[in-house]
């Protein structure tokens, strides 16, 4: 197999990627086939028949489930063989956490369990340390949890007034704190708790055990959604934690928790891809049922738009998570091969990606929501009732937009990132900032004019690329280190970058696919690209409209809001007969077929 060209992280920007360099859904092996055949199998048997008595908080229930998943091996999915897992990669991972969806709030556990609350000892952790508690955590003996969040301290969990103090003899350090919202805090028996040494300005991160003197569990919070997952405050009391039980060094905590963070994100995305497809399938089974006016109203053309575009948005957010997923783990392999430590090596993979990890979190909670909601508006007044599992799926998405960090501080993130790596040298943003800069002065060029499918599509992506270089380039000239007070400009460059990472990713997703299976077997694709690039070309003219309209004046607004235009504009697209296309291969076959 050809080796994949490894960009580094936010480099798409500026880089025009081949298809031969992406990983796309349609290339999984046998093996991960299995593998996920198997999460699958343990869902739709353990799980789902359970789900209303998970989430009436059945004592011991949720505790039982996991420990089943251990023995399954699917918490140890992504632990080294040697440490009791199967030492599959990044994607496989997020392929189990895509079936795991399938388990509502289950899924939560699931993931808060194999990610934040595993992850961290496995990659920051000293030989003893993984062999003492990752190995219990990939068979399911122990559950973990990840408790940086306080009272004090969401957004800005380096605020966190938890305080660990050595003790005289140097043998242990003495924890006092109280940390909330904790996914799996009920049931956990193993917590990665982050917490500051004296007066440090920076966090440590330790290894708690729940069964030591003065750790107390907290009652079980009563939540909009995902119910059945277990969240507690925690309350540490004069915890008396073993000096080998830091985890990493001291006041790296923080460093720790924002690269775990992006683990988090990225799984969050793929788990959300899995819950987009079992809510399509929902939806279309749906229609195929109910009958009004005479008819199934999967014959109405509001419904195949409904549909459509809950396809469509799958089909991006999948094209985009896999795509990331994969350059991670492509990113670990280079700096091993490199000679770095395999530990160091994924932990720069995972630092490389983190501004596609917070795009992916970003686009992949907000196209769940607007599935959910869609699904329960197909349903009508059924999908208001508790007995739908479009209610359930409804109330359990919300949380997403808030997890790993709320959207709108991921949209800081991305754009926050993508100018410190351009301060550090690390990404040439200048270079075709100032380009572009120079070209809004020369003779207009309103594209290719190309009638190919994909060289038309990649010159608008080239042109989106050029809208945001110049909104960057011209906000930072004018505001400098003040850029960060102007959220709302922040906000309006995040949602073009996520527009052109996402849109690309489908892109390069069906050119590929058409090179593997030729061009039959992706017209409906192409259809779902026509509408998504048609719609984001509209909306990037008025996102790129707003932005410099807030800050640009003069003749210098005049000329950036004629290189807005040139930037976005497309060809029209009959988007009512593309969706109709896509939707009717739904109904025909009754579930997502993409």
């Amino acid at each position: 197999m050809e080796e994949r060209k490894v960009l580094q992280g936010g480099e798409f920007l500026i880089e025009t990627t081949d298809f031969k360099d992406v990983f796309i859904p349609e290339e999984f092996n046998e093996e991960q086939r299995m593998m996920a055949e198997s999460a699958h199998d343990f869902v739709y048997k353990e799980v789902r028949p359970v789900i209303d008595r998970l989430d009436a908080h059945e004592e011991g229930l949720l505790a039982k489930l996991m420990k089943q998943a251990g023995e399954l091996g699917l918490l140890g999915v992504s632990v080294p063989e040697e440490l009791g897992g199967f030492g599959q990669n990044y994607v496989t991972a997020g392929l189990i956490s895509e079936e795991i969806s399938h388990g509502f709030s289950f899924s939560v556990a699931f993931s808060a369990h194999t990610g934040i609350a595993t992850l961290p000892i496995l990659y920051f952790g000293n030989d003893a340390q993984k062999e003492k508690y990752v190995s219990k955590l990939a068979t399911g003996e122990y559950v973990g949890s990840y408790c940086l969040t306080e009272p004090g301290a969401g957004s800005d969990a380096n605020a966190g007034k938890t305080k660990a103090v050595l003790s005289a003899d140097g043998k242990y350090y003495v924890l006092n704190g109280q940390k909330m919202w904790i996914t799996n805090g009920g049931i956990s028996d193993t917590h990665i708790v982050f917490a500051k040494i004296d007066d440090d300005k920076n966090l440590s991160a330790f290894i708690v055990e729940s069964a030591w003197e003065g750790v107390q569990k907290g009652a079980e919070e009563h939540k909009m959604g995902i119910k059945g997952s277990s969240t507690t405050q925690i309350f540490y009391n004069d915890v008396k934690v073993p000096v080998e039980n830091m985890l990493g060094e001291r006041g790296a905590g923080f460093k720790m928790a924002l690269y775990i963070l992006n683990i988090g994100r990225a799984k969050l995305a793929s788990a959300s891809v899995g819950a987009c497809k079992a809510v399509i399938n929902e939806s279309v089974r749906y229609t195929n049922e109910r009958k009004q006016f005479g008819t199934l109203i999967a014959n109405f053309p509001a419904i195949k738009h409904k549909l459509a575009q809950q396809a469509i948005l799958t089909f991006v957010t999948e094209s985009a998570t896999y795509r990331a997923l994969q350059a991670t783990e492509d990113s670990m392999q280079k700096y091993a091969n490199e000679g770095m430590d395999k530990g160091q090596a994924a932990l720069e993979g995972i630092r490389q990606y983190g501004i596609e990890a917070s795009i992916l979190k970003v686009f992949a909670s907000e196209a769940l929501d607007y599935i959910v909601d869609e699904a329960v508006q197909i349903y009508g007044g059924m999908g208001y009732s508790a007995e739908t599992h479009v209610e359930r799926a409804y109330r359990d998405s919300r949380i997403n937009r808030i997890f790993e960090g709320t959207n709108e501080i991921n949209r800081m993130v991305i754009v926050g990132e993508l100018l410190k790596r351009a301060m550090k040298g690390e990404l040439d943003l200048m270079t075709p900032a100032m380009e572009v800069a120079g070209e809004l002065m020369g003779i207009p060029d309103f594209g290719s004019g190309s009638t190919d499918f994909y060289e038309s599509k990649f010159d608008l992506i080239k042109r989106w690329k050029k809208l945001v270089l110049m909104v960057a380039g011209a906000a930072i000239q004018k505001y400098m280190d003040k850029l960060n007070d102007e959220q709302e400009l922040l906000f309006n460059a995040a949602d073009m970058i996520i527009s052109i990472y996402t849109g690309e990713s489908a892109l390069l997703r069906v050119q590929k696919l058409e090179s593997m299976k030729g061009e039959e077997a992706v017209k409906l694709q192409k259809d779902m690209l026509d509408v998504f690039f048609y719609d984001k070309a509209w909306e990037m003219y008025k996102t790129g409209v707003d932005a410099v309209n807030s800050f640009a004046e003069g003749d210098e607004k005049m000329g950036m809001l004629m290189g807005v235009k040139r930037f976005t504009k497309t060809d029209g697209v009959n988007v009512k007969d593309a969706r109709r296309r896509v939707a009717d291969r739904i109904i025909e076959l009754n579930k997502y077929p993409f």
